[in-house]
């Protein structure tokens, strides 16, 4: 390294870090003023233009131009967030994300948009608000609820234009789709209970809207053929693999009787079914199992899992559409995705 490369870097730095309202502090205008002179508007003489361009140019000082073209209308960035959850760390790999991902960039390919991806802590979701703010993205399309429905009121409020991917809430001020969740419960439940199982497990994590309202089809159908419900027939558990498998062994280690399992997602039914077998359990003859999402591995696990298929294909461009609605200044009514039972090997 060279003895003032250190130094020069240092002072790379601080120009970067120079701002449009230091330049106006410099050279005693307003913030509007410098704006309108960087973007070349006859609204400034050209005498405060060119001091101020001089100035900014002495400074390395550049325009944010995704910010630009959100002013001026033309941004065509979509931010697309998947939260952050620390307690599960449920990985950006995990399947189901990765088909949301697929069916958005296709939808917004389609509409001549490009996909700007980002990860924000789920606790503390009000920040995705700067992609908008500082002009990186002429909108938001939020994959999950992550049990933070009033940060996402509060976003509303605020008026920072997007689109969710959840659960319909009470008093939502925001637009969601999202599949029938409390259709697809019932209908997986419904299944098992008319292959005759009566000692049904509920695995998923009710504080998460979505599997909330699986877990409200599952009671439903109980509730329309006369089964009861046994609340140890309850287990908690993360959308993770890991996890999944752990809560599933604490689970057998209680000795409760049960007959069949219905999953909150694929990755969690497919992990439970390898632990049944690894615990000697054959699927589908003494328990059997089913998933929700139907994402690409649920045909080919083993046994192939039956599951509650969401239209995932249909998703992005659903949820494009009512983004668009949103930023075009109406307001978009939120929307049910419909489901349907795939029937596989881990019931029959």
């Amino acid at each position: 390294m060279k003895p003032n490369s250190k130094r020069m870097a240092s002072s790379d730095n601080d120009k970067r870090k120079i701002q449009m309202i230091d330049i106006a502090r410099m050279a005693g205008v307003s913030t509007s003023t410098v704006s309108r002179a960087l973007n070349g508007s006859s609204l400034t003489n050209d005498e405060t233009r060119q001091r101020i361009i001089e100035l900014a140019r002495s400074l390395n000082y550049t325009i944010n131009q995704s910010a630009k073209s959100l002013r001026m209308g033309d941004n065509r960035t979509i931010g697309v967030v998947i939260p952050y959850d620390s307690k599960t760390r449920q990985h950006i790999s995990d399947p189901f994300f990765l088909g949301m991902l697929g069916s958005l960039a296709d939808a917004l390919t389609d509409r001549n948009y490009d996909l700007l991806l980002s990860r924000v802590d789920a606790d503390h979701l009000d920040d995705m608000a700067s992609l908008y703010d500082t002009g990186r993205a002429k909108g938001i399309i939020v994959i999950g609820q992550w049990g933070h429905h009033d940060q996402l009121n509060e976003l509303a409020r605020r008026h920072v234009p997007m689109a969710v991917w959840g659960a319909q809430l009470p008093r939502q001020l925001y637009c969601s789709v999202g599949s029938d969740n409390k259709s697809g419960g019932a209908l997986a439940t419904e299944h098992l209970l008319g292959l005759g199982r009566r000692r049904i497990v509920f695995m998923g994590d009710t504080e998460m809207p979505e599997a909330a309202k699986r877990h409200e089809g599952y009671l439903q159908a109980h509730k329309k053929m006369g089964v009861p419900v046994d609340p140890k027939l309850y287990i908690k558990s993360p959308f993770t693999a890991e996890e999944a498998q752990a809560a599933l062994l604490g689970f057998l280690e209680t000795g409760v009787a049960f007959d069949a399992i219905f999953a909150a997602s694929d990755l969690i039914a497919i992990n439970a079914m390898g632990v049944l077998k690894g615990q000697g359990v054959s699927i589908p003859e003494q328990v059997s199992v089913v998933g929700y999402d139907d994402i690409d591995m649920a045909s080919h696990s083993f046994p192939p899992l039956t599951t509650v298929r969401q239209p995932i294909d249909l998703a992005g461009g659903v949820l494009m559409d009512s983004l668009q609605e949103v930023l075009d200044g109406y307001i978009a009514d939120s929307k049910l995705l419909p489901t349907s039972l795939v029937v596989r090997g881990s019931t029959v």
